[in-house]
């Protein structure tokens, strides 16, 4: 294993299409629920308690080797949006192209047969992390960071955010993203044993319905 694999797979400039999505943020910003760092620090522990902590796990489970295809399912049923099914799968379908270009594997080259449109963006991510030799809390790190980051990055350009206080929020939260990691991959490990109801599954309500909402905007700057 290297860890610099994990620097690569984390790195906001792989190209796996995650700069095309807010993860709920611009929607947040035009219902007036972010109007600068309190608010983006808020709306991003919300998203890492309940969408990243499911991200995570799932991405752990697929790096502990638990079945793609159940877990995509397990992704499903944690998904109650369709918009948010739709833009996770699109995530996955570009994460596996630019993984199997990166680290190719039989087990992404599986998985993009199985799901010719994509799977689940956290069932691809802990099978990418598997083909460059890491681990199921490298995977998961990757997940709940990305569950942060991306809002961040999101507000910075919706609101003209200061970069400094945008990073600032990022590093207030790095040890509830350790905490949530370490939950992640218990039920991740658990998950390959006692199957996936050992996952996590708590709501987002307002996620799901906001999600919803944009995706009937008729001009977005973000695709989700």
């Amino acid at each position: 294993m290297t860890r610099a694999a994990l620097l690569v797979l984390a790195d906001g400039r792989f190209p796996a299409g995650g700069h095309a999505h807010s993860g709920g943020a611009e929607e947040a910003v035009k219902g007036g629920r972010i109007t600068g760092a309190a608010g983006l620090e808020a709306f991003c522990r919300g998203r890492l308690h309940t969408a990243g902590l499911v991200a995570a796990a799932l991405a752990a489970a697929a790096a502990a080797g638990a079945d793609p295809a159940v877990l995509d399912a397990a992704a499903d049923a944690r998904t109650p949006s369709p918009a948010l099914r739709l833009a996770a799968r699109k995530l996955g379908r570009q994460l596996a192209r630019a993984a199997r270009a990166t680290w190719p594997s039989p087990e992404l080259d599986s998985l993009a047969r199985a799901f010719p449109k994509g799977a689940h963006q956290p069932v691809v991510l802990g099978l990418t992390a598997r083909a460059a030799g890491l681990g199921p809390a490298d995977a998961a790190y990757c997940a709940v960071y990305e569950s942060v980051s991306g809002p961040a990055t999101a507000v910075v350009r919706l609101l003209g955010l200061d970069p400094f206080e945008a990073t600032a929020v990022l590093a207030r939260l790095a040890p509830e993203l350790d905490r949530v990691v370490d939950r992640a991959v218990a039920a991740g490990h658990a998950a390959c044993s006692d199957g996936t109801d050992a996952l996590p599954s708590p709501s987002a309500p307002l996620l799901e319905i906001g999600a919803e909402a944009h995706a009937a905007w008729p001009v977005r700057l973000f695709a989700s």
